[in-house]
């Protein structure tokens, strides 16, 4: 039976090939999938590099390499991924987490009051990922996550049981605010599609295997945003908040549009790489 170092040796070129990675990153992706197989950490690999697999980890090895060999996300394929210092269940129902998303959670917290009443939406909510960590970081508020697709919603929910002690969340099938008629929040956020339909990056990496209706909106990107931003007043309490990430290119447009929604102390906020990726506004 091959070893872990066989596996290490001939894979890693193998996968930084088929997905153009760069070799580091192509050989952590191996060591990640050899640990998700054997149940066993990095340090483990290091330290017995002959280590034969036996034929039931070849066969399961061997299988999720060739989907990440296709293209498949790491995320697909081990069914999570962390966010927010959360580890939620994901599935290709759902887009997968991300780093830079994590700054609209910031944005959100710091202006949902700790111990204290406060409503709170999430809208398209796929994984659960924003309203799970705004519900688990402020127990006291009450927090709707919205979504048209049933499959994401129960992922929502699945993440909600599990993460959260206190059910302080609530999962509702909406198409944005169909079904909101008369509710009113404190805060909004959203992580909504804003990637043009015809834009080849949605052709490229994991994002080929990711919903397209979570990531593609109208043929220049904006046409969730504006729906968003149009909607939003009519469910904010006076002084509610409204948050949205958006695409790099897209800051100046989305406050222009908060601006005649009538919105005020509008501020758009820059992600780690200096990219302006959340611009939010007061009603």
């Amino acid at each position: 039976m091959p070893t872990l170092s066989h596996h290490l040796k001939h894979d890693t070129p193998r996968l930084q090939h088929a997905l153009a990675l760069d070799f580091s990153t192509a050989r952590i992706e191996v060591q990640c999938l050899l640990q998700h197989v054997l149940r066993v950490n990095r340090a483990y690999l290091m330290t017995y590099p002959e280590r034969e697999l036996n034929a039931a980890e070849l066969s399961a090895y061997s299988a999720l390499l060739e989907r990440r060999l296709q293209g498949e996300p790491m995320a697909y394929l081990f069914g999570e991924r962390e966010f927010y210092g959360l580890m939620f269940k994901v599935t290709s129902a759902t887009l997968i987490p991300r780093p830079d998303t994590e700054l609209l959670v910031e944005l959100a917290l710091a202006r949902i009051p700790q111990g204290k009443p406060c409503r709170v939406l999430d809208m398209g909510t796929g994984s659960g990922a924003i309203a799970v960590s705004l519900a688990y970081h402020r127990p006291e508020a009450d927090v709707t996550a919205v979504d048209a697709s049933s499959d994401a919603l129960a992922v929502a929910q699945d993440n909600a049981n599990r993460l959260l002690k206190n059910g302080n969340l609530h999962c509702l099938s909406s198409n944005w605010f169909s079904a909101l008629d008369g509710e009113r929040y404190h805060v909004i956020v959203s992580n909504p599609p804003y990637i043009r339909a015809a834009d080849p990056h949605l052709q490229q990496g994991d994002v080929r295997h990711e919903p397209l209706t979570a990531l593609a909106s109208g043929e220049d990107g904006f046409s969730d945003l504006r729906h968003i931003i149009t909607h939003a007043p009519a469910h904010l309490h006076s002084e509610g908040w409204l948050l949205l990430e958006h695409g790099y290119d897209q800051a100046e447009t989305v406050r222009a549009l908060l601006q005649q929604a009538g919105f005020k102390a509008i501020f758009s906020e820059r992600d780690l790489a200096g990219i302006a990726r959340v611009s939010g506004g007061q009603i």
